[in-house]
Parts: C-alpha cells; sequence; structure tokens
C-alpha cells in the first residue's frame, strides 16, 4: 500500500484513531514509570511511529525543535498528565509570549494509572487538541493588550504593560512590540506561558474550554463530556 502525504486533517484523525487505540492497551513498558518526561518521550515516539506506517512524514531534524516541521504540517507534539498539564518549549524570542510559537501543537493528555496485577499500564488519553500556531500566545497577555488598544493606548502605556509582565527583552526590541501591536494587535491566545530560560507552557484552559474557538479543535474530550 503506498503510503500518502501527511496534511493537518489527517494528523488529527491520526491523533483520536491513536488515543482510542492507546486507552484500550495494556502497556508494560510503562508499568511504574513516575517519570512524565519517560511517558511523553515513549507516547510522542509511538504516535510518529503510528503515523509513519500510513503517511509520508518529514520528521525534519531536531535543530529545528519541532516534532513535526514539514511547513504545511508545522506542528510539535507535547505529551503531558492530567495531574499538571504542561510541557516546557524552546524560547526564541519574547515576541512569542504576544504572537504565538511560530507553529502548531498537538497536545496529548492522558491519565495514567497502574494494574497491580497483570504489571500494566493504561494511559487513559482525557483531552487531545490541536492548538493552530495563532492561539499559541498567553492568555492574560494578549487579553490585556487586545484591550489596550481598543481603549486608546500609546506607545509608552504599552511598553509600561511589558515591562510590568517582565516580557523579557530590551527597551529597543520593547518599543518595537509596542508598535507592532498598536500597529496588528495579537489574537488571543489560549496558553498560559512563564518566562524562564525555556517557556513553560501551561494548557489548562485549553483542556477545559467548553466553547469553540476558532483555531482550536478538540479531537478528544473527556473533561467536558
Amino acid at each position: 500500500m503506498s503510503k500518502k502525504k501527511l496534511t493537518i486533517k489527517e494528523l488529527i484523525n491520526s491523533a483520536k484513531e491513536f488515543c482510542e487505540q492507546e486507552t484500550k492497551f495494556a502497556n508494560k513498558d510503562l508499568f511504574g514509570v513516575t517519570d512524565g518526561k519517560a511517558v511523553g518521550t515513549y507516547i510522542e515516539h509511538k504516535f510518529k511511529d503510528f503515523l509513519n506506517e500510513n503517511f509520508i512524514v518529514d520528521s525534519g531534524n531536531s535543530a529545528k525543535g519541532i516534532d513535526l516541521p514539514a511547513p504545511e504540517i508545522n506542528t510539535d507534539i507535547k505529551v503531558t498528565s492530567i495531574k499538571q498539564p504542561q510541557s516546557s518549549s524552546p524560547f526564541k524570542d519574547a515576541k512569542q509570549k504576544i504572537y504565538g510559537l511560530g507553529y502548531n501543537l498537538l497536545v496529548f493528555v492522558y491519565e495514567k494509572t497502574d494494574d497491580n496485577e497483570n504489571k500494566t499500564a493504561i494511559l487513559d488519553f482525557k483531552s487531545c487538541s490541536f492548538i493552530e500556531k495563532e492561539r499559541t500566545a498567553d492568555y492574560t497577555t494578549t487579553y490585556r493588550l487586545i484591550e489596550m488598544v481598543k481603549d486608546g493606548a500609546n506607545e509608552e502605556d504599552i511598553i509600561a504593560y511589558l515591562n510590568d509582565k517582565n516580557i523579557p527583552a530590551d527597551d529597543i526590541a520593547l518599543s518595537q512590540i509596542a508598535k507592532q501591536v498598536i500597529k496588528n494587535p495579537p489574537k488571543l491566545g489560549y496558553l498560559t506561558i512563564s518566562n524562564a530560560l525555556q517557556w513553560r507552557l501551561q494548557y489548562g484552559r485549553v483542556v477545559s474550554l467548553s466553547e469553540k474557538v476558532t483555531g482550536i479543535t478538540k479531537i478528544v474530550d473527556k473533561v467536558n463530556n
């Protein structure tokens, strides 16, 4: 059977199928594993193998830092526990907090239970979402900046706000960002992004999102249903 080229639509369909398959799977490899990073890496590799069986996938080089870097896919895969749905992401520049990371996210959120009798682990995928890159900015920052622009804020107002929020940029960069925000207000982001050497991304808002939002596809949602 010849493989098809992967599209976003096929990626979303595959993620749904993968969640359904894994939720039923008694996993010996993950029994007793408490390190979230190890679980995440395991699932990520398993999902990539799942994609490779059916599609031509450009997995690219890790230098770009994202899992599926083909321009038409441009998506990073994140796997995290429902206990604290978060992960880290490379810091490129301060604008990512306001205008998004620059790539889409496919976020798998699992609840893990160990079956001691059979020495297996079950990963129940409670949530899986595809977040388009335009929605990957910080919720509070974008919400406030959108309001400020509506209220007629000037460049100084915006620089003052960005300084208050400790946006990691120097005065020249902050001034450029402020000009851009006035000319081109950001879209409302749905992540919580904390400053660190890497961005710390938190997905609680996406997991609990029950209304429809353009740019966010809820593939699996057992949290609200």
